[in-house]
């Protein structure tokens, strides 16, 4: 992404008032020649860079421009700190060059240019059916504001019933799951995440979010996620399962396998969870030659009447 490559390349110099192609290439992992054509890009497009020949020589920006890097505001300052976040499309190399040069900006926006790089959690995995991704909710924007700000939020919302309901939350972070978005909050009731699609009115307030102590958006997002998946597969099937299938069955199963010890035969003991006895025996009959299900019975008798209809059918 050479947008992103053009920024750094602006901080770096902010930051050593002076480098060569070299160095700029060096610092963002690309080509000398790359970096050369980034900086002559610059100065092409009439931000403030020119070249000092010599054997000293290097790229400097016109008078230092050390305070406000060019007019760098700081929501721009933020919007750039996204980029170097997990929810980011920038290569890993120009990620670490942003997170190495946030020492380079003014000090009034190093604290919410780093918030931005943490605000923001991509899980790819989709609950229930896959959809199309949807356009970008109605107040995203606005939500991330405050997460970054650290301000708390008044927040109307409809629930999955069509109850409206307004109330002030402590926005601690924004997840990209699958096709949906979420808002992870601290409220007077104890974390809640919220749909933002679902979000009817945003109003930030001028009041400080209290964020729990040790609180990691990454962590807390895991832990809401396990909690969901647990409730929409109550049901745990014990098994032992020949190691060449394990792999396989992962594929299928995903998160809903746990994979434990080895038995004497060599076998693999598992669990998997599924919604109920007859979805959960559906879908593991095709690897009967390698599992074995110890329990629930129920699991057992809904296979057994599986392979039974089997066998009249094709026999």
């Amino acid at each position: 992404m050479r947008a992103d490559r053009l920024v750094a390349t602006l901080l770096l110099l902010q930051q050593r008032q002076q480098v060569t192609a070299a160095e700029v290439a060096r610092e963002l992992e690309v080509s000398e020649r790359t970096a050369r054509r980034d900086l002559e890009a610059l100065s092409t497009a009439g931000v403030p860079v020119y070249s000092v020949q010599g054997r000293r020589g290097g790229w400097r920006l016109l008078g230092g421009a050390r305070t406000d890097l060019s007019g760098l505001t700081a929501s721009e300052a933020r919007a750039l700190f996204l980029v170097a976040g997990p929810a980011s499309t920038a290569t890993p190399a120009v990620k670490t060059a942003l997170r190495k040069l946030v020492r380079a900006l003014p000090e009034p926006f190093r604290a919410q240019a780093e918030a931005a790089a943490s605000s923001v959690v991509v899980d790819p995995r989709h609950w229930g059916s896959r959809l199309p991704v949807p356009r970008t909710p109605r107040f995203l924007d606005e939500l991330q504001e405050a997460v970054i700000c650290g301000v708390q939020v008044r927040l109307g919302y409809v629930d999955g019933k069509g109850a409206h309901t307004e109330r002030t939350i402590h926005p601690l972070g924004i997840v990209a799951k699958g096709s949906r978005w979420y808002l992870v909050s601290h409220t007077e009731v104890g974390r809640r995440t919220f749909r933002i699609d679902r979000v009817s009115s945003v109003q930030l307030t001028d009041v400080p979010v209290q964020r729990p102590d040790g609180f990691d958006l990454a962590e807390s997002w895991r832990e809401i996620a396990d909690e969901v998946d647990r409730k929409s597969t109550p049901l745990q099937a014990h098994a032992v399962c020949a190691p060449e299938a394990v792999g396989r069955l992962r594929m299928v199963l995903g998160g809903r396998l746990e994979v434990g010890d080895a038995t004497p035969d060599g076998r693999i003991e598992i669990v998997i969870r599924g919604y109920n006895e007859y979805a959960l025996a559906g879908e593991i009959a095709g690897f009967v030659e390698w599992l074995e299900i110890t329990g629930p019975q129920a699991v057992r008798d809904h296979l057994a009447v599986i392979g039974g209809a089997l066998a009249t059918r094709y026999s």
